[in-house]
C-alpha cells in the first residue's frame, strides 16, 4: 500500500515540538520516507508545507503537545502512535496507557527501581520501550504489560481494549458520502481506538446533542455521527481526558446519489442554492472558494465536497440565514448575497394577502452587558464572521451550549455567556480567536 496510509492527515495544523529535523522534499511521500528513516529520535509525525516544499520530522504528535492553525501546512501523524487499542497480542501497541489492570503505576523501562528489568530500551530498541507505557516486547500471549512501581509485584498486564477493525466494515452504511452528515452506520470507536460515549448519556462528558433536540440526526446508541456539519463523523469518548474525537470511517467508492441540479433561487435558508450569483448585497465581488486571498478560510471545496463550493458563487455551507461569500475586498471579510426568492404559487400568494404578516421583532441592540441579548447578529466589530458555538473549527473552546445552557448559544449568534463587557463571539478567521460584536447599546427609552 501507499506509505501515507500509515499516517493520519490533518490539513491546516502546526504543532509545537522540540525534537525536529528539517529536510527539503518534493512531496508528502518523500517526507514520509524521511520520517521512516529518522535516526535522531522516534519519528511520530511530520509537517509538510506545500509552498516552501519543506519537511519537518517530529518526535511528538498532537496528543503530546500543542496544536494551532497554520495555512498551507499538512500534519501527518503515524496512526500507530495515536491508537489506544491493541490488535492481536499487541506487540505493535504504542499507546500511552501507563497503569496495570489493577491500577498500579508502571515503572519506567529505563529505570532499575524498584525492579531490575530484563527488557530495556537499549536491549530492545525497536520495541517502543518509552517512558512507562505498557508494551509487549517479548510477544507475551496475554498482551501488553509493564514492570510495576509496587516492590511486591514485579510485573503485571495492562487492560488495553481490542481494536475494532473498522476499515474492514464495507457493508451497507459502513462508508460515508460527502462529510458523513448522512452516515447511519454502527462504528462506535474513534480513530485512536477510544470507545464512544452514548449520545443519551452525560457522563463522562456533558453535552447538548440530545435526541429530542436533533430528531433527524439519528443519534442512536454510541454510534459515530456528524450532527453539526463537521468535517466528518465523530463522537464524545468514554475517556474523561478526551472530550471528543473523529471516527475513522472510509469514504464510499460509489458517488453520492444525484440530488438534482440544486435550486437556482432562494428557498428557506438557501442551503440548496446552486445558482451563479457571485456578488454580495453591497456590490462586492465574491472571492473564489478554493483561494485564500484576500481572506484565509476553511470552507474549501476539497474539505466540503457536497456543499456546491464552485467558482466564487454565493453559497450557504454552514446553515447561515441565507447564502453568502467571502469578498474580494480585503477590508470586508464576508457578506450576504441577494438571491431572488423562488416563485410562490398563485394560490399561496393569494392566501398570504389575506393574512397579516407578523415580522418577528429581533432585538439588535443590547442592554447592560448584553447577557440578555438574544438577537441574530453574527458579525464582529471588524466585520469578521462568527464561528458557531457548537463548532470547534477553526478555534477549540469551552464556551459550548452544553456548558452554558442558559446563554442561548444558538448557531453563530453574538452572545455574552461569561459576563464580559458586551456580546462577542469566536471568529471564523483562524488568526483571530474572538472579538466583540458589531452591536450598539439600546437606548433606555426604547419601547419593548
Amino acid at each position: 500500500g501507499d506509505i501515507l496510509d500509515d499516517y493520519l492527515r490533518t490539513d491546516g495544523v502546526w504543532i509545537l515540538t522540540r525534537n525536529k529535523q528539517f529536510y527539503k522534499t518534493n512531496n508528502e511521500k518523500e517526507c514520509a520516507e524521511k520520517c521512516e528513516a529518522e535516526r535522531n529520535f522516534t519519528c511520530r509525525a511530520f509537517l509538510f508545507t506545500r509552498k516552501k516544499l519543506q519537511c519537518l520530522t517530529l518526535a511528538e504528535n498532537a496528543k503530546m503537545t500543542v496544536a494551532f492553525p497554520s495555512t498551507d501546512t499538512v500534519l501527518y501523524q503515524k496512526r500507530i502512535y495515536l491508537t489506544e487499542c491493541k490488535r492481536g497480542i499487541g506487540t505493535d501497541y504504542r499507546g500511552t496507557e501507563a497503569k496495570t489492570q489493577r491500577g498500579v503505576l508502571c515503572q519506567k523501562w529505563a529505570e532499575k527501581m524498584p525492579h531490575k528489568p530484563n527488557y530495556t530500551p537499549e536491549k530492545y530498541p525497536s520495541a517502543g520501550l518509552e517512558e512507562n507505557y505498557c508494551r509487549n516486547p517479548d510477544a507475551d500471549e496475554r498482551g501488553p504489560w509493564c514492570y510495576t512501581t509496587d516492590p511486591a509485584k514485579r510485573f503485571d498486564y495492562c487492560a488495553i481494549p481490542e481494536c475494532e477493525d473498522q476499515a474492514m466494515h464495507t457493508g451497507e452504511g459502513e462508508c460515508m458520502q460527502c462529510n458523513g452528515e448522512d452516515y447511519h452506520g454502527e462504528v462506535s470507536r474513534t480513530e485512536s481506538g477510544l470507545e464512544c460515549q452514548r449520545w443519551d448519556a452525560q457522563e463522562p462528558h456533558m453535552h447538548g446533542f440530545i435526541l429530542e433536540h436533533y430528531p433527524e440526526k439519528d443519534l442512536k446508541m454510541n454510534y459515530c455521527r456528524n450532527p453539526d456539519g463537521d468535517l466528518r463523523p465523530w463522537c464524545f469518548t468514554t475517556n474523561p481526558n478526551k472530550r471528543w474525537e473523529y471516527c475513522n470511517i472510509p469514504h464510499c467508492t460509489t458517488p453520492p446519489p444525484a440530488s438534482g441540479l440544486g435550486s437556482q433561487c432562494l428557498s428557506g435558508k438557501g442551503e440548496d442554492y446552486r445558482g451563479r450569483i457571485a456578488i454580495t448585497e453591497s456590490g462586492n465581488a465574491c472571492q473564489h472558494w478554493n483561494t485564500q486571498l484576500p481572506h484565509k478560510h476553511g470552507w474549501t471545496p476539497d474539505r466540503y465536497p457536497c456543499k456546491g463550493l464552485q467558482e466564487n458563487y454565493c453559497r450557504n455551507p454552514d446553515g447561515e440565514k441565507k447564502p453568502w461569500c467571502y469578498t474580494t475586498n480585503s477590508s470586508i471579510r464576508w457578506e450576504y448575497c441577494t438571491i431572488p426568492a423562488c416563485d410562490r404559487t398563485e394560490q399561496g400568494i393569494a392566501g398570504m394577502n389575506n393574512v397579516p404578516v407578523q415580522v418577528p421583532l429581533t432585538e439588535e441592540c443590547y442592554r447592560g452587558t448584553g447577557q440578555s441579548y438574544r438577537g441574530t447578529t453574527s458579525v464582529t466589530a471588524s466585520g469578521k464572521k462568527c464561528q458557531a458555538w457548537s463548532s470547534m473549527f477553526p478555534h477549540s473552546h469551552i464556551k459550548t451550549p452544553d456548558r452554558f445552557p442558559d446563554a442561548d448559544l444558538r448557531d453563530n449568534y453574538c452572545r455574552n455567556p461569561d459576563g464580559d463587557s458586551s456580546p462577542w463571539c469566536f471568529t471564523t478567521d483562524p488568526n483571530t480567536l474572538w472579538e466583540y460584536c458589531n452591536l450598539k447599546r439600546c437606548d433606555d427609552h426604547t419601547q419593548e
